[in-house]
């Protein structure tokens, strides 16, 4: 018998075409403990009081942040924040950029201290 995407999704969401529940169709922080939760939000909440950088500029941390760290949820929603804080599709694109390049970066700087620690097994290419 086959069974369709619903069956077993309660909310009768569509599957995504990564095979995962929208983020919408998911309880956030259904783990947590209230207590946990709390000090959560109260963490989260300060990081986004007064500061020296503007909203804005926090949401464009927060999308880089999001995006390294696979965190689909918590893109949707800077994303959604950035647009309120009047983010352009532009400014999103260089947000990209810079993520892309820094995770690039990371790439390289670990295979480099591998082939360092086990002792330059790979010359440098040509």
């Amino acid at each position: 018998m086959n069974q369709d995407s619903t069956d077993s999704n309660p909310n009768e969401e569509p599957i995504t075409g990564d095979g995962r529940l929208p983020s919408s169709a998911m309880r956030s922080y259904a783990l947590l403990t209230p207590d946990l939760k709390n000090l959560y939000f109260g963490f989260y909440k300060a990081t986004y009081g007064k500061t020296k950088l503007d909203l804005k500029t926090k949401e464009f941390i927060a999308i880089a942040a999001s995006l390294s760290l696979g965190c689909k949820g918590c893109l949707e929603g800077h994303l959604k924040k950035a647009k309120k804080e009047g983010a352009t599709a532009e400014e999103i694109s260089e947000v990209i950029a810079v993520t892309l390049g820094v995770a690039a970066a990371s790439i390289v700087d670990r295979s480099d201290i591998a082939n360092f620690h086990l002792g330059g097994l790979f010359d440098k290419p040509e």
